[in-house]
């Protein structure tokens, strides 16, 4: 890697509460995720992310934050987390940590002395207070609505017992927005950077980085019928459409989402990170359009990375898929940043089922067993392999959801009682969320909780068909999703390829995506019917090449 790590790396997404459990509880944690260290060093990346794992009520799986400074005793202590950082640092591997600053938890501190303040007093001013309209202040203050479904306000009941303010919440009601005007709230932001900063991190991972700051006065706003639930949409990534819409200014749009004054932020941040030694980095989750916008995240001055989320929710069609990465590469390397490539994490269908889908799911909505156009199970398996093995050739940083190495599907067909996202109470069934995205991961087919912990218990049950695809089975099993991964992973370090940059070929047909990357050849077909393979050394295939040909759903990598 450079010794700017992060252009580079290629990154593997935790979420502690589904990733190994060493008490038995059914819960992952700190110490679960230190004793699995050493399997992720062997597949082959350079750092990790860990999804919030702070002291939480678990309203919004750990997004609703209690104390910043503490960890959860569902995931352990303190003294584990520098466990697992000291190891994690021992194997070479870099650690980001999740970091929440649009809304804390009902539970947090500060929203307890807000309640029992009155309007108008400093306690309150830390969050998005406001009064309501109607005769009686009975209707909400404007007409948003929640990321998770109904109004974004919540009314409080005043010290005295009265109806009184409403409060601002674009997720759920047990998570208020703080107010980021108040000079207050970025004062502790600073305090927090610096304590996990000290403890060594090595950078954080802005959960909500385009929400913190909203449009004065409140101005009402509907959103399209289309719009995903974070903002953002996947407009103009079909084949041959522009990825720039005719206007998109900054504020154009959700008066919550991807405003100017975000960015005052995060510069006041980088300086802070910028004076701890070793590369500390910001890596933003801003679902915004088009990319031109995404990159204003990472100007110098700013945060270092910003999730392609515009790659992410691009069509498994190789017109689509070259206007994306082109665009991509421009667009981030005009502000001298890398550009990020990612396929799957905590919030949206794992890529082995979304690549599938015969019928549009916006994002955050979710499948479950009654949704339109479920995926084939082969299908998406294949079109995820090679669309990973296009995604691990390209320039700049890569980032791995856990599982995905083990080609986990979405799993559709979870218990309605035992589905815990807001998204699913909040909408009455309506939509079924990110659950079946979060099911805890297998390691020993033959292991109770497929070796997830010592026990059964799983705080999300496990489908009983992922006993085919834990770690111990695909270990050394030529062919299999995780052998892929890691062979991808080896050779992308081996023969630089984050450092280098994509060449176009063509002559494959359109359906076909080709490219050179330094002194490997590309070739991924998007099409139904297989084409004929140049000449040349077979260095990765996501599929079976030896006829000759590239089949349908199927990426090669040969020796330019």
């Amino acid at each position: 890697m450079t010794s700017e790590w992060w252009r580079t790396a290629a990154i593997y997404q935790i979420y502690p509460r589904s990733f190994a459990d060493a008490n038995g509880d059914g819960m992952g944690d700190l110490a679960g995720i230190r004793s699995r260290l050493p399997e992720l060093a062997d597949l082959g990346v350079d750092a990790i992310w860990l999804s919030p794992f702070y002291a939480s009520p678990q309203k919004d799986a750990g997004y609703d934050v209690a104390d910043y400074c503490d960890v959860d005793p569902l995931f352990g202590t303190l003294a584990d987390f520098d466990d697992m950082l000291a190891e994690a640092h021992r194997l070479g591997l870099k650690v980001i940590v999740d970091l929440v600053p649009n809304h804390s938890s009902d539970r947090h501190v500060w929203f307890q002395e807000a309640l029992a303040a009155a309007p108008g007093s400093p306690e309150r001013a830390r969050y998005i207070f406001r009064e309501g309209k109607g005769e009686h202040g009975e209707l909400p203050p404007n007409n948003w609505q929640s990321v998770f479904g109904g109004s974004m306000w919540t009314r409080v009941t005043e010290a005295d017992g009265s109806p009184g303010q409403w409060y601002l919440h674009i997720f759920d009601s047990s998570q208020p927005d703080f107010d980021w005007t108040n000079e207050e709230v970025r004062e502790e932001f600073r305090r927090i950077l610096r304590f996990w900063l000290d403890r060594g991190v090595d950078g954080f991972r802005v959960d909500v980085a385009h929400g913190l700051i909203k449009a004065d006065g409140l101005p009402d706003y509907t959103p399209p019928a289309d719009a995903g639930s974070m903002g953002g949409n996947a407009h103009g990534l079909e084949a041959g459409v522009p990825l720039e819409p005719e206007i998109h200014d900054e504020g154009d749009g959700a008066p919550y989402w991807g405003q100017e004054g975000v960015h005052e932020v995060y510069r006041d941040w980088r300086k802070l990170l910028d004076g701890y030694p070793g590369e500390r980095i910001l890596a933003a989750e801003a679902w915004v359009d088009p990319l031109t916008r995404v990159a204003k995240w990472v100007r110098p001055d700013e945060m270092h990375q910003a999730f392609n989320f515009a790659y992410l929710e691009t069509p498994w069609e190789a017109p689509a898929l070259r206007n994306v990465i082109d665009h991509s590469i421009e667009t981030f390397g005009a502000v001298g940043a890398p550009s990020t490539w990612v396929l799957s994490n905590h919030d949206v269908i794992r890529h082995a089922s979304r690549l599938a889908l015969q019928a549009d799911s916006l994002q955050g909505h979710g499948i479950g067993p009654k949704s339109a156009g479920l995926p084939d199970p082969v299908v998406g398996l294949r079109r995820a392999r090679a669309a990973t093995s296009v995604m691990l050739a390209l320039p700049g940083s890569a980032y791995i959801y856990q599982g995905e190495e083990l080609g986990l599907p979405e799993a559709i067909h979870l218990p309605d009682d035992a589905r815990q996202d807001p998204t699913w109470f909040r909408t009455n069934g309506e939509r079924y969320g990110r659950d079946g995205c979060r099911v805890p991961i297998p390691w020993e087919a033959d292991a109770p909780s497929y070796g997830f912990g010592p026990t059964d218990a799983a705080w999300l049950p496990q489908p009983a068909e992922w006993a085919a695809l834990a770690r111990d089975r695909q270990r050394g099993a030529e062919g299999s999703t995780l052998e892929l991964y890691r062979t991808a992973l080896g050779l992308r370090r081996e023969l630089g390829l984050a450092t280098g940059s994509v060449a176009w070929l063509d002559g494959f047909g359109d359906d076909v995506l080709a490219f050179r990357n330094g002194r490997v050849t590309v070739i991924g077909n998007t099409g139904s019917t297989p084409v004929a393979l140049p000449a040349g050394e077979v260095l990765l295939a996501s599929g079976d090449v030896s006829g000759g040909e590239l089949p349908a759903d199927t990426t090669v990598w040969l020796r330019a």
